[in-house]
Parts: structure tokens; C-alpha cells; sequence
């Protein structure tokens, strides 16, 4: 009797056993479970279903993620990013990330780190700096690690490549309902600011001239752009589309007398360089209409690492206002600016970004 029960005892362990080997199979299997995603080089890539820890690297790819995602997840970042969070509202909210493990080098001119990244053990790393399948494989082979290319485009504001790499974003990161919120919001935007000037007759069009944009650095009144996207979306009259060019673009002075604008906007990020020119050739600048009418006025820097997608619809909101205010008179910009900035980025940043650059406004040189 006891020899059965020993027996069956045995036999019912045994039947434990297996049943619970084989529902930890199943766990590590259904944890395990992957899914193939493309990423913007037309790559397919083969990643995690739960995604938990991420890093994002190159000109940009750590913004994007964080409109997205938030700082969860991010597990270290470029000590690029660590440097100066100024103008950088996506850090200034989440300064925790400062404090994060150093994952390579960064800023525009400086390859990934693959020991770095590989130290964090990222289940994926998103990347700006790959401009082709093969760079982006080559840093998928050297690390183990699911590289995903996402990618800002070719203009400023409004480019569809944004737009992709944000459902990409949420995609990857099972946050598809916030990455189509954040899509819609830009959309919806652009879609505003058309609408409001669409119809204005080219002969009420006033003249508009944007100088001291940033480009690899800071540059005085002849730095610009043609096909300026904020404009571009205001239908207003860039005199710098005349040079035929899209993006930056560095004129002659005299062709600024030439075009004589009838409003100018000075970037506050090359202010400095403007008001040090205007001291010295106040001659130049006075003969200007937009100078001696007192029609020249701010924006607010906005690409530090690529684009700060906020700070420049903030911008573009303040340029419809002020070129063309009856169509814009609804809209109180201190109260657009913190709308934009805390759902981008979770925090009301305004007030921030004019006390480290100055106020959206008229300038006054003298």
C-alpha cells in the first residue's frame, strides 16, 4: 500500500513538474513574443513586443521620442544633450535625463558610441545620424541592437518625415494614440494657420524679411531662408524666395536695401550680432522702412539640435499675429505658447524661454 502510494505520489509530481516547466516555456515564450516594424530607410526590423528601454541619438531623435514617449524608458543620453539644456524646452522639462548614463558624444558631427550604447542595454536605439540602409546596419551589427532610422526631413516645420517618425515612435513603443495625438496637433496647426490667411489678396500682402537664423552657429541680418516653412504656412510674401533656394541662405546686405521689407523679423538667437552691425552701420539699417517704421520684430530660437517643434509653432502663431493681426486677433499668445508647450512637453515653458532669450515682440536697436 505504501509502495502504491509512494508510486502514484511520484507520479503526480512528475505531472507537476512538467506542467510547470512547460507553463514557464510558455511565459518566456509569450514574453519573448517580436514583431517586425519599417523603419524611415525602409528597413525592416525585428523588435521586442514590450519595449522598455531606449535610446535615442542624433540631431533631434531624443526630442521625438520624448513627444512621444516621455522620459520613460530612456535609459541614457548624449552628453550633447547634457551640455546646455538652453533653448531646449523637451530637456528643461524632463531634467532627470540629465543625470542618465553618457551613451556617446553627440551633436552633428560625431559618430554613435556603440560600446556606450551597448553599456545601457537598450532593447532598441533610434537613430538620426543613419542617412542610409547601410549606415544603419552597420550600427545594428556592431552593437546586437534593433537600430531604428527615424528622420526630420528636409524642412524646418511641417515636414511629413516628422510625422512619420512619430507613429513610428509609438508604434515601437506601443504608444500609437499619443504619437497620432502629437501628429494631429502639428496638423492641425498648419491646417490653422493657412486657413486664417488664405484668401488675402496678393496686393494686401505686406513684404516680410527674416534675418540672423541660426545655421551651424549664430549669424547676423543676412542669414535666411528661402521657402521659409513658418511663412510658407502664413502664405506670407519671403522676399528670400526670390534667391530661387530653399533653406538657409546667406544674402548680400545691399540686396536687403534692394528688397526694402516692410516688416523684418530678427531671430533672438543672432540679436547680439544684429545689434552689434546696427551700432556700427546704423546708416545701413535706418535706411531700411522696416527700421525707420519701427516694424521689426522677434522670434524666438527654436533649432538647437534640429527643431524644436513647439518653440516653432509658437513662432509662427506670433508672426500671424503680428503680420497679420485682424486674422489673428483672437489668439493671446502667452496663453497658445503655454498650450503648445505643455502638450508637448508636459510643462507651461513661455515665460522660460523669453528669460533666456528675450521677449516676443517689437525690438528696438537703439
Amino acid at each position: 500500500m505504501k509502495k502504491r502510494f509512494a508510486l502514484l505520489l511520484s507520479i503526480i509530481i512528475f505531472l507537476l513538474s512538467i506542467f510547470m516547466v512547460g507553463c514557464s516555456s510558455e511565459e518566456v515564450k509569450n514574453n519573448g513574443k517580436e514583431k517586425v516594424i519599417t523603419d524611415l530607410l525602409g528597413r525592416e526590423v525585428k523588435i521586442k513586443e514590450n519595449v522598455e528601454r531606449v535610446v535615442a541619438i542624433g540631431p533631434g531623435a531624443l526630442r521625438l521620442y520624448i513627444y512621444v514617449g516621455g522620459k520613460d524608458k530612456i535609459v541614457g543620453i548624449e552628453e550633447f544633450e547634457k551640455k546646455n539644456a538652453k533653448g531646449r524646452p523637451y530637456i528643461i522639462a524632463n531634467k532627470e535625463l540629465i543625470d542618465l548614463p553618457v551613451v556617446g558624444l553627440g551633436g552633428p558631427n560625431n559618430p554613435p558610441d556603440p560600446e556606450k550604447i551597448v553599456a545601457v542595454k537598450p532593447d532598441v536605439i533610434f537613430t538620426t545620424y543613419a542617412k542610409d540602409k547601410a549606415e544603419a546596419d552597420n550600427l545594428q551589427n556592431k552593437t546586437g541592437i534593433p537600430v531604428i532610422a527615424i528622420s526630420y526631413g528636409k524642412t524646418s516645420l511641417f515636414d511629413n518625415a516628422v510625422n512619420e517618425s512619430l507613429r513610428l515612435i509609438g508604434k515601437v513603443i506601443n504608444k500609437e494614440e499619443r504619437a497620432n495625438q502629437v501628429v494631429d496637433f502639428i496638423e492641425n496647426a498648419k491646417k490653422d494657420l493657412e486657413k486664417r490667411t488664405a484668401d488675402i489678396k496678393d496686393e494686401n500682402r505686406p513684404t516680410v524679411y527674416i534675418g540672423a537664423l541660426g545655421m551651424k552657429g549664430m549669424h547676423g541680418i543676412e542669414s535666411t531662408q528661402g521657402k521659409y516653412s513658418l511663412f510658407t504656412a502664413l502664405n506670407i510674401k519671403n522676399l528670400a524666395d526670390e534667391t530661387g533656394k530653399t533653406g538657409s541662405v546667406m544674402i548680400d546686405k545691399e540686396k536687403l536695401v534692394e528688397w526694402n521689407p516692410n516688416i523684418i523679423f530678427i531671430d533672438l538667437g543672432g540679436l547680439e550680432i544684429v545689434k552689434q552691425d546696427y551700432s556700427k552701420n546704423t546708416k545701413f539699417y535706418d535706411s531700411l522702412t522696416a527700421f525707420k517704421e519701427g516694424n521689426v520684430y522677434s522670434q524666438l530660437p527654436y533649432n538647437f539640435y534640429s527643431t524644436n517643434i513647439d518653440t516653432a509653432l509658437v513662432n509662427a502663431y506670433f508672426i500671424g499675429k503680428t503680420v497679420y493681426p485682424e486674422r489673428f486677433n483672437d489668439i493671446n499668445i502667452k496663453e497658445k505658447a503655454e498650450d503648445i508647450y505643455k502638450f508637448f512637453v508636459g510643462k507651461e515653458l513661455f515665460d522660460k524661454m523669453q528669460g533666456d532669450f528675450g521677449e516676443l515682440g517689437k525690438l528696438d536697436m537703439k
